[in-house]
């Protein structure tokens, strides 16, 4: 596992990872892991205030009747980064519920097995 990673993975033990890092189930797991990191890298949020809120974000799928068996922890990765970038203003929410809808469009449009472009 490199350092970055290392860095980026000490605070969160639930991260699935086996011995050379994060481990993904699919694609867009992995995608919206690199893009927290990179927005994290980039200065738009500190690693702890990620932390903070991700910590939160479990604990009240927890309290919802999550069962935390780890199918869901991307799930949870992708609503913090939502919430921490329209907190930070680094995208207007409307933003983000346009970007979301074109790539719900472009989902549908896609042929099954084929990758999903904009």
């Amino acid at each position: 596992m490199s350092n970055i990673t290392q860095h980026f993975c000490k605070n969160l033990p639930q991260l699935p990872t086996d011995e050379e890092g994060p481990v993904f189930a699919e694609p867009w797991q992995a995608q919206a892991f690199a893009l927290a990191v990179r927005l994290c890298d980039e200065g738009h949020f500190t690693w702890s205030e990620w932390v903070d809120m991700f910590s939160q974000e479990i604990k009240l799928a927890q309290a919802d009747g999550d069962p935390d068996l780890g199918n869901t922890y991307y799930n949870h990765w992708l609503n913090v980064l939502e919430k921490i970038v329209t907190q930070k203003q680094a995208i207007k929410s409307e933003e983000m519920t346009a970007r979301k809808e074109e790539w719900r469009r472009a989902y549908l449009r896609t042929p099954h097995g084929h990758p999903v472009e904009l």
